[in-house]
Parts: C-alpha cells; sequence; structure tokens
C-alpha cells in the first residue's frame, strides 16, 4: 500500500469526460498543488472503461474502476461481462463502477438497469472488489440489491462506495449497516442542501471519503463551471466546518479512508 499522508483523494472524478488527453498533465499538476495526491477515474461505459484504463496506466497517481453505468444499461450485453471482467485486470483498477439506479432520467428501463447493476454486482463478487454505486430516485430498488450482494462479499471486506451521496438519512443508514462506505461531492457547499451536510455530520467519519465527480458538480464559488480535481479541497474544508473539526482531521481521515476502501 501507499504510505498514508495527510493530502487529499478524489475518489470519483471523470478524466475521460470533457477532458482531452493534452489536458491531463496539467489537470493533475493543479491538484497536486491543491493538496490532491491520488484520483480515482470512474469509468461508464466500455468506451469509457477503455480511457480510463489507457489514463490510469500513463500516471502513477491516478487508479481507475471499470463498469456501465445505469444510463447505458439499454446497451448492455452479458458478453460485456467478460470485457469488464478482462478490464478490471490491470492492476490500477480497484473498483466495478459506476454502477447503480437511476430513475430519475430513465435513459434506461428500470428493468434493464436491474439487470445491468445485477451482472455487474456478480461480477464484483466474483473478483473480490467494491463497487461505486449511482443511486437516484430508486432507493427501495438499490437496498434489496446492495443488501443480496453484501451477502456475498467475504467477511471483512469492505462492499463498496455511494458515490456523490444525496439520498436519504434512512437509506445511507442501512447502506452502512451493510458495510458501504459514502462518498460526498461539492454538493456540501451548495445552499440547498442541508439535508446532505446533516448526512455529513452524523455519519461516521471513518466510512466517508470525498470525491469532484470532475468535471460535474463544482463547488461553490465555481458552481456551474467546469469541475476539476483540484477542487476537492473545497469540499473536505466544507467538510471540517460541517463536523467541526480541523481540514487536516479531515484530510488525515478520509484520505486513510480511501486508501483503505481502494486498497492503495
Amino acid at each position: 500500500m501507499l504510505p498514508i499522508i495527510n493530502m487529499l483523494i478524489d475518489t470519483h472524478c471523470h478524466l475521460d469526460s470533457d477532458f482531452s488527453p493534452k489536458t491531463i498533465p496539467d489537470l493533475l499538476r493543479e491538484a497536486t498543488l491543491a493538496d490532491v495526491s491520488i484520483m480515482i477515474a470512474v469509468a461508464t461505459e466500455l468506451d469509457s472503461v477503455k480511457k480510463v484504463s489507457e489514463i490510469s496506466s500513463q500516471y502513477e497517481n491516478v487508479f481507475c474502476t471499470v463498469g456501465i453505468h445505469p444510463h447505458e444499461a439499454k446497451k448492455f450485453d452479458i458478453s460485456d461481462v467478460l470485457i469488464l471482467k478482462e478490464a478490471a485486470m490491470n492492476p490500477k483498477c480497484k473498483a466495478i463502477g459506476e454502477i447503480g439506479l437511476d430513475y430519475h432520467y430513465k435513459f434506461s428501463t428500470p428493468e434493464e438497469q436491474k439487470y445491468t447493476l445485477e451482472q455487474q454486482l456478480n461480477l464484483a463478487a466474483k473478483l473480490g472488489l467494491p463497487v461505486v454505486i449511482h443511486s437516484r430516485e430508486a432507493e427501495e430498488d438499490l437496498e434489496i440489491s446492495l443488501s443480496r450482494y453484501a451477502k456475498r462479499v467475504k467477511t471483512g471486506a469492505i462492499p463498496g462506495v455511494l458515490h456523490c451521496f444525496t439520498g436519504t438519512k434512512e437509506f445511507g443508514l442501512k447502506c452502512l449497516d451493510l458495510g458501504f462506505y459514502v462518498s460526498f461531492s461539492g454538493i456540501l457547499t451548495f445552499k440547498n442542501a442541508d439535508s446532505i451536510r446533516e448526512c455529513a455530520r452524523v455519519f461516521p467519519l471513518d466510512r466517508i471519503v470525498i470525491e469532484t465527480d470532475a468535471p460535474f458538480l463544482a463547488p461553490v464559488p465555481w458552481r456551474g463551471k467546469k469541475c476539476e480535481p483540484s477542487y476537492l479541497k473545497l469540499t473536505a474544508q466544507k467538510l471540517a466546518e460541517i463536523r467541526g473539526m480541523s481540514f487536516d482531521e479531515v484530510a488525515q481521515a478520509t484520505t486513510e479512508n480511501a486508501k483503505r476502501l481502494f486498497n492503495i
């Protein structure tokens, strides 16, 4: 494992989305200057899997995940599991994701999403990798799937993380009981995010990680702009404020948690 240092880990960013390959060195340099030492480049579909795998192989401080987002479930074929399995053999691949359920936009039907999710949860369980979960307006169905999956996870292993948490406190607590971690994004800084800030205040610190979800969800004062991994510090500062802790305490805790979650 890499040594624990008091720098930040962006546990979820999309370096293959809206960032040209030529800009990534500067993007990573800016992140390092902002105390972001490691980034997890998250895939959303098969072309994305290839891109984040390539990026992670080029940069020492970038790891990746492989998976198919619920929006892309309508295009899923069972043969895709073999492609994901092969990509997951990359030593820089640390999770299966971004996977889950999203009933808000309905780019794919609930049935398509649930089938795609189950196939990827099966893969994660077989490979012994954590999952990166996307959840939106689908907590009841997702709880059923995650409860079944958590029972298959090896004793003592971390089942995964709820990315960019915006759910209810009750759902979050149920997932914490299943062993999941919870990730907070720049949404913590948004004016109308009181319920999310309350979750960040009461959820156990040793289960919390942070992310940018770049290029999306830039924190205040950059809200509405293109988000970058270097903005992670603003989320860490807000989390420290919410919990009445120092920035260094939050940085150390979330870094340790992320390294434990992704085995880095």
